[in-house]
Formats: structure tokens, C-alpha cells, sequence
């Protein structure tokens, strides 16, 4: 794909990505149904199958060679990520959406034969996108992200579900040792605060491809590193931990969770 091809893409998926935000909001305003999946915390709206709807139509029409893997349905299809793929969380955050109406993003990665060419995370009801294309900067509304600074992790923010302290209590010492810590329920959000340097660290235990791929994509773009928990290259055709972080302070805290181990 050509660079200007690429900057098409870029320009499409940014306006796809808008009009389903209008779609969103919209949608908030009249009554919309909530079922849940896996358990009864895994919550999905008619919205979210909406939005998914809206891009597997648009991607019919104007890049019939492009796949989805999307969360609601389209994912389940795609076996490699051969070509471009679009990795899609129409609305990443829904029980946030559900309940809060706010603190929830779309979400989009598009990937070239397994790279990340294109990140987007949209903050749907703060009107904030951020955005970038391989190679041409990540933005937020417009304005440039600076490449991430050093900062020390006793004067970092890190962010992750306090829940996942019961689960692994090695994250006791990352609250100990860091500055504060955070949680806000959209991971492609938490990936693109660590992109715009608002958090220093992102981890989480139990992700789809969906849920990182935007966020991914912004957080290289400004010099950030994303691996699993073992500090090994992300697999974006299966679930999987995840530490994405400031580069200054990524291995500091693989190091601290790893500590009990030997």
C-alpha cells in the first residue's frame, strides 16, 4: 500500500469512526437493549452490534478486500491477519456505557499483514480522538503528541483493574512503588492516556485484539512499548495479558512484578 493510499485509509477511517459516534450518542437518547455473554458483568447493546453493523457495511462497499475482526460476531471468522484488517471494538468500555454514559471509546487498529498502520481511540462523549498514521505522528483533536518523556516510576501513574490485585497480589508492590495508580474501564482509553503521556502504564490480564489494537498502534507511535506479561510480543489473533508503558520504566516494571518469582 502507497503512502497516499495509506493516508486515504487514515482519512476514512477517521470519518467512519466520527459517524459512529454520532451514531452512539444518538442512540443514548432513545432506549437501546443490554444482554450479556460470557458472564453476567460481559455486557453487550444493540449499540455495540450497531456500530460493528455500520463498518462491516462501509468496508463492503468501499474496501471489499479489506476484513473485519470486530467484537460483536465478525471476529470469529478470521484466522491470520494477512492483507488489511481492520481490528474493531465498536464500543470498548460498555458497561461504562451502560451505567456512567461516559468513559467508553470506539475503537479501531487497522493492520497490513500483521502491522499496525492506523490507531484510533475515540472518547465518544468528550469528543476527543486520538489518532495517528505509522510514520506521521499520533494527535489528539488535531494537536501532536510529543514522543514520550523519561519519568521514574516512584513518580509514575499506573493504571489497572484493582480487581486484578485479588487475582495476582504481585501488583502490590507496583502500588507501593508508583506515584498513584488509576482505573477507568475502557482499555483502548487507559492505551491512549499512556500514549498522551496522562498515564505511565497500562497492565491488564485478559484482553481481546480488539481492545488493544488502536491503542497499540497510538502508544508506538510515540515511542511507548506494548508486550504481554512476560515482556513478548503481543498475539493479535488470541486473548493475552498486556503491560503497555513509558519505554523508561517498562522493563523497572516487568522487573517488580517478576521479583517473587525467583
Amino acid at each position: 500500500m502507497s503512502r497516499n493510499d495509506r493516508k486515504e485509509l487514515f482519512n476514512t477511517a477517521t470519518d467512519w469512526t466520527r459517524e459512529a459516534g454520532e451514531y452512539i450518542r444518538k442512540k443514548m437518547k432513545e432506549s437501546f437493549s443490554v444482554s450479556t455473554k460470557s458472564n453476567q458483568d460481559d455486557l453487550v447493546t444493540d449499540v455495540d452490534k450497531g456500530v460493528e453493523n455500520f463498518f462491516e457495511k462501509k468496508l463492503a462497499d468501499k474496501f471489499p478486500q479489506h476484513t473485519l475482526m470486530g467484537e460483536e460476531g465478525t471476529a470469529e471468522s478470521v484466522k491470520n491477519l494477512d492483507g488489511t484488517v481492520w481490528i474493531l471494538d465498536p464500543i470498548d468500555g460498555t458497561m461504562n456505557f451502560v451505567h456512567q454514559e461516559s468513559f467508553f471509546a470506539v475503537s479501531l487498529g487497522i493492520f497490513e499483514d500483521g502491522e499496525g498502520i492506523i490507531g484510533i481511540v475515540y472518547d465518544v462523549m468528550n469528543d476527543e480522538m486520538f489518532s495517528c498514521l505509522k510514520g506521521e505522528g499520533a494527535y489528539v483533536n488535531g494537536r501532536k503528541l510529543p514522543e514520550l518523556q523519561e519519568v521514574p516510576v516512584h513518580e509514575s501513574i499506573l493504571s489497572f483493574n484493582s480487581g486484578w490485585m485479588l487475582k495476582d497480589r504481585r501488583l502490590e508492590k507496583l502500588v507501593k512503588e508508583s506515584r498513584g495508580t488509576r482505573s477507568y474501564g475502557s482499555a483502548a482509553l487507559e492505551l491512549a492516556y499512556v500514549a498522551a503521556g496522562r498515564l505511565d502504564a497500562y497492565i491488564s490480564f485478559n484482553l481481546a485484539p480488539w481492545d488493544i489494537a488502536g491503542g497499540y498502534v497510538l502508544i508506538k507511535e510515540v515511542g511507548g512499548t506494548v508486550t504481554n506479561y512476560e515482556g513478548k510480543e503481543l498475539d493479535f489473533l488470541n486473548k493475552g495479558t498486556l503491560l503497555a508503558a513509558n519505554p523508561y520504566i517498562h522493563n523497572n516494571i516487568l522487573s517488580l512484578i517478576h521479583e517473587s518469582d525467583q
